[in-house]
């Protein structure tokens, strides 16, 4: 072999390169990510296919370059030409096992927002948490739990029982998105841990077929279940002190204390207060990082500007053949989105001197959809199951043709 220490560098540099594209396409380095303009998800299907590939056959394609990089390897430290080829080498090899340290136990998602340790759920009668919190909230079956976003936030997904069934609290910080699944995939229940991102949204790897799950959608983008996707179960944010009016005998998951300096580096975020680059919010409308309520019924989907909505308190239009009606809260923060069908009426609302009016009848509301005065008084509007606040870059990625 004439040039042993060439040999030797080259196949090093491979490996180097290997383990960091291992991490890159899946973790929001410098252009490894598509998504903040708004472009459609489906681009970068590509690359999340390659970083499947390089993921589920690290360990062949590792050991074959480690007995190729043997026998140069041993040419060059034992008998090298130049002595300062065995100090470059050695040199080498410890930047190839610092890179392997890294990608793989500092640097992969599940390392780096770990599941709570202690887990806490507990009546409201205990509960430690302000009322004033954003929360996600879900009911089942009579039993209601909340889950504080900035707790969910940083651990990604919290797995629990509410009413019987087992649920996967999940939340996107750098999209936005909070969502609450059925951990159930291919007929039998799973467990998931967080693997990376794509197109700024988190994905989980399933324990039984390591297939890859798109979080802001439920649906798996790589793997033997490709195609599939998670059954997804209604849940709405709102403040703590909202959803506790709604449901006085929630429990509420509390602070694991192990993370106490992860949470506390949270606590800016749920009212759009963070300066993180990826988790800040842009004020103007229709920017990136803008807030919208994204609705969808069917097979269509609708985006309604936040700014738009704490200015004129309500907002009414149609999704698809569904007309409905987006509500906030005199809190700002906590909002519903309700179908304007009464049966075969449909209502149209106005909201007037600080009162939700609807024309039809002069009924008086209140934002969660229910009439308090009037002839329709008692009279409880149908919730959109899928209503959600997130960035606009993320809904307009996972919806691609939805309107405005």
């Amino acid at each position: 072999m004439k040039r042993p220490f060439l040999l030797f560098f080259i196949l090093t540099l491979l490996l180097i390169l290997f383990e960091i594209a291992r991490v890159y396409f899946i973790m929001p380095f410098p252009g490894s990510q598509l998504g903040l303009d708004g472009t459609s998800a489906q681009a970068s299907l590509g690359q999340v296919e390659l970083a499947y590939w390089l993921h589920t056959n690290g360990v062949w394609l590792r050991v074959l370059g480690l007995l190729l990089l043997a026998y140069p390897a041993f040419l060059v430290i034992s008998k090298p030409r130049q002595t300062w080829q065995r100090y470059v080498a050695g040199l080498l090899l410890i930047v190839y096992g610092g890179v392997l340290y890294m990608v793989n136990q500092e640097m992969m998602a599940d390392h780096m927002f770990l599941q709570p340790r202690h887990k806490q759920v507990v009546p409201l009668s205990q509960n430690k948490i302000s009322l004033d919190k954003l929360v996600l909230g879900f009911a089942a079956d009579g039993q209601a739990t909340a889950y504080p976003i900035q707790l969910i936030g940083y651990h990604h997904q919290v797995r629990d029982t509410v009413g019987g069934q087992s649920v996967m609290v999940t939340y996107c910080t750098v999209c936005r998105t909070g969502r609450v699944f059925s951990p159930v995939a291919a007929g039998k229940t799973d467990e998931f841990r967080l693997v990376g991102m794509d197109h700024f949204n988190a994905m989980f790897e399933d324990k039984n077929t390591g297939s890859w799950w798109r979080q802001a959608t439920g649906e798996a983008i790589a793997g033997p279940l490709r195609g599939q996707t998670l059954p997804e179960l209604s849940a709405r944010q709102m403040t703590l002190r909202e959803w506790a009016a709604e449901h006085p005998n929630t429990r509420v998951l509390q602070a694991d204390t192990t993370f106490a300096t992860e949470f506390s580096q949270m606590k800016n975020y749920e009212r759009g207060l963070s300066k993180g680059k990826l988790t800040r919010r842009d004020s103007v409308s229709w920017q990136p990082k803008s807030w919208v309520i994204g609705v969808e019924t069917g097979n269509h989907t609708k985006a309604f500007d936040w700014n738009q909505l704490q200015e004129k308190r309500i907002m009414s239009d149609a999704v698809g053949s569904e007309p409905v009606l987006v509500a906030l809260s005199s809190d700002n923060v906590s909002f519903g989105v309700w179908s304007r069908r009464i049966h075969s009426r449909l209502l149209t609302f106005h909201y007037v001197a600080g009162q939700l009016i609807d024309l039809e009848t002069r009924s008086q509301w209140t934002w969660r959809g229910r009439s308090v005065s009037g002839p329709l008084a008692g009279t409880q509007l149908t919730a959109v199951p899928n209503a959600y606040q997130e960035f606009w870059h993320s809904w307009h990625s996972f919806h691609p043709d939805t309107e405005i």
